[in-house]
């Protein structure tokens, strides 16, 4: 998922260089969506790795 997110910066930021502005906003976009699905997952992977066995 991480790397989905920074593939979508990437291509943002070198849309953006290119001057291609409706592109690199929507890929920005998919970036930080991408971003924040990686964290809620990331954060409860953790919450439910840290729980006790029974």
């Amino acid at each position: 998922m991480l790397s989905w997110a920074l593939t979508f910066l990437i291509i943002a930021i070198i849309a953006a260089v290119l001057g291609f502005g409706g592109i690199a906003g929507t890929a920005a976009g998919i970036a930080k969506i991408l971003f924040v699905v990686f964290l809620v997952l990331f954060i409860i992977s953790f919450v439910m790795g840290r729980r006790p066995r029974v």
